[in-house]
């Protein structure tokens, strides 16, 4: 019995030496500094959220999303892709509202960005095909047609439905309070 349990320490303790030696991410054991845009070696991406706690009181954490990547794993982008992409390594979540924008675009297009940082081109690539666009056609575009494109793009996030009732606005331009509907307050 004893030449078990000293065959399954040594197991256990080999595994934990793999890991350590081969270098896993896990994006939990991740901090605030290395968790946006870093890939576990599931090839999950990490993803920075904030949570609030009953105190009030804001922590950050890192937790690994369901994106999957195409061909990256273990692995936390480095500061100089990240400058050279036009991104915040405090960002939180993950979305496609930056392809958007015209000077993240032009960032992200630059050959510096485009072929220097394969995970985040691989990231909004990835994105961008969730919104209709093809990223490379999209660098590839001058001028009103790169606005064009961009104005192709449909926002992924969920928008909350409008007022049931007409708003109404008062003489100062601000919202009219309308009376509760249920009668509470």
């Amino acid at each position: 019995m004893d030449i078990f349990k000293i065959v399954f320490v040594c197991g256990v303790i080999f595994t934990f030496c793999v890991e350590v030696i081969l270098g896993t991410i896990t994006c939990e054991n991740l901090n605030m500094d290395s968790c946006a845009f870093a890939v576990s070696s599931s090839g999950k991406r990490c993803v920075l959220e904030k949570n609030v706690k009953r105190s009030g009181e804001e922590a950050f954490v890192c937790t690994t999303s369901q994106i999957d990547t195409d061909h990256v794993t273990n692995w936390i982008e480095s500061d100089s892709c990240l400058e050279a992409c036009g991104l915040d390594r405090n960002v939180l979540g993950i979305s496609s509202d930056s392809l958007l924008d015209s000077q993240f675009m032009q960032k992200l297009c630059s050959a510096q960005c485009y072929n220097g940082c394969p995970n985040i081109v691989d990231l909004y690539f990835n994105l961008g095909v969730g919104e209709g666009v093809y990223l490379p056609s999209l660098c590839q575009t001058r001028g009103d047609n790169k606005r064009r494109g961009m104005s192709e793009i449909r926002s992924s996030g969920y928008v909350a439905p409008g007022p049931t009732v007409p708003a109404k606005l008062m003489v100062d331009g601000s919202p009219a309070m309308a009376p509760s509907t249920t009668g509470l307050y």
